[in-house]
Order: structure tokens, then C-alpha cells, then sequence
């Protein structure tokens, strides 16, 4: 007589596999993990804020007490 065999275990064990599977495909599918999204944008907005805090304004080009 062969081995008694749980078949709710045996189905929970088969889904998570498959699970998995799909879960992979999903991720390469649509690109980065949430927290890779986040730090990404962070950076970008991290690098927009020095870039303008280093552009030198030129004002009005008819103001005579304007720079340059």
C-alpha cells in the first residue's frame, strides 16, 4: 500500500509553486519593485532640486538692476 497523502497540503505546496511562477513573470513584466520606484524617484527629485538651486537667474531683460 502506497504513502497516505494529504491533498489540501499537496494543493497548497502546488499553488504556492505556481504562484511564485507567475509572481516572477508579473515583476519582469511590469519593471521595478515598488521600493526601486521610490528611490528612484526620490533620487530624480533629489537631482531636479540641486540642478535648479545651482541655475543662476538672469531676470527681467529690461530691468537695468537686474544681473548681467
Amino acid at each position: 500500500m502506497g504513502d497516505v497523502v494529504n491533498l489540501n497540503q499537496y494543493r497548497k505546496k502546488r499553488d504556492r509553486t505556481l504562484g511564485r511562477g507567475r509572481a516572477t513573470a508579473a515583476r519582469a513584466k511590469h519593471g521595478l519593485a515598488k521600493v526601486e520606484r521610490t528611490l528612484l524617484k526620490d533620487r530624480r527629485a533629489r537631482d531636479a532640486k540641486l540642478l535648479s538651486d545651482k541655475r543662476m537667474d538672469r531676470g527681467d531683460p529690461d530691468d537695468p538692476l537686474a544681473a548681467g
